[in-house]
């Protein structure tokens, strides 16, 4: 069962630096859906094995959607089984522990966990190290968001 409160603190820790058991991706595309698939997993989501699932394993054993925005959303949004599930949802109606994903203009480019929503959405993220940040920080066109749960 997903326990969106140790998703937070998952983030929390690991906002500013970089769990080593996984790989930081920083230089090879960005880490930003690699850190919230990690904090969702830590949140009591299980790994979902199936060649187009949603699972971590190595650098070179990884599914696409662990660490890629559309690929995330796109399994999560479909999910019927095990792994992240994810329900589109306005802004208005996030909670801590959703997923936001943020569009530039050309693309969907960013993923980050919703850590707070008390005077406003407040996010965590990698790329642009951050946790409890206002989502209002962030340069982007258009966005979707997300509950997520198991």
């Amino acid at each position: 069962m997903y326990n969106p409160l140790l998703a937070v603190e998952y983030a929390k820790k690991w906002a500013f630096s970089f769990n080593p058991n996984y790989y930081n991706f920083s230089l090879i595309g960005g880490d930003c859906t690699n850190f919230v698939s990690q904090c969702i997993h830590a949140g009591g989501i299980n790994m979902n094995y199936l060649p187009l699932g949603w699972y971590y394993n190595s650098l070179n054993d990884r599914a696409p959607a662990w660490t890629g925005v559309n690929d995330f959303w796109n399994f999560g949004i479909s999910n019927t089984s095990v792994g992240v599930k994810l329900k589109e949802t306005s802004l208005s109606s996030l909670r801590v522990g959703d997923i936001i994903q943020l569009y530039n203009g050309q693309k969907f480019y960013h993923t980050l966990l919703v850590v707070g929503i008390d005077g406003g959405i407040r996010v965590s993220a990698h790329d642009n190290n951050s946790f409890n940040i206002p989502l209002t920080s962030y340069y982007f066109t258009n966005f979707r968001s997300a509950h997520v749960f198991d």
